[in-house]
């Protein structure tokens, strides 16, 4: 038995490593473009109409399942509601900034709302998403394009200091550098950084969303 968790463990081990870079089992992907292989994200590359993924990473639903409710079991929600509640532990009464406003960002505003911030400002170059994220909790709108400074010292004026929590929902590694970036003093003065996978718990995704959407 001892040899059998071992082997199971590091199996998972091999598994995390492939799905961290991007291919599957056999260290390809099944996709390709114009003779070039094109990674699957997180081993499943979900943005194609079809494609082959690991058995473990395929949940088979009833054929009469809503897909308008389904759809929510997806990592987009869980990984910005998840990022907002479990990671960074929002909390009440606080400022929030949440960078990008597709399904990760709304989830995130969403979060903020459900942890009682008091100022959710969404950050966001496409003005069409004000409005939809206002519905989620937004309070507060801001596109950079409309400044001719950095963001961060955009929010700093706005905030007079500086936000609480800022979650960055882009996905750009220029945008994670540029407006979460640390100063020593920032954290000696308690500042931190933290990244998050499907929302920080995975094996509570089912706890983390149904309450909130009532899904069953």
């Amino acid at each position: 038995m001892k040899e059998l968790e071992q082997w199971r463990v590091l199996v998972q081990e091999l598994q995390r490593e492939q799905t961290q870079q991007c291919v599957l089992a056999d260290d390809t992907s099944r996709i390709t473009c114009k003779n070039q292989q094109v990674h699957q994200f997180i081993g499943i590359s979900t943005f194609s109409e079809y494609t082959v993924v690991p058995e473990d990473k395929v949940t088979k639903i009833h054929p009469d399942a809503p897909l308008d409710k389904v759809c929510l079991l997806g990592c987009g929600v869980s990984t910005g509601y998840g990022a907002a509640v479990n990671t960074a532990n929002v909390e009440s009464g606080s400022t929030c900034a949440v960078f990008g406003l597709g399904a990760v960002g709304l989830a995130a505003v969403m979060g903020c709302k459900a942890a009682c911030a008091t100022r959710i400002i969404a950050v966001d170059i496409n003005p069409d998403k004000f409005e939809i994220a206002k519905t989620f909790g937004a309070t507060e709108f801001v596109n950079p394009k409309d400044h001719n400074k950095p963001i961060q010292e955009v929010l700093r004026e706005l905030t007079n200091g500086g936000v609480d929590f800022a979650i960055e929902c882009v996905g750009n590694v220029g945008v994670m550098v540029e407006e979460l970036s640390l100063s020593p003093l920032d954290i000696l003065l308690g500042r931190a950084l933290k990244g998050t996978y499907f929302g920080g718990k995975c094996h509570d995704c089912p706890r983390t969303i149904f309450p909130v959407f009532r899904v069953v």
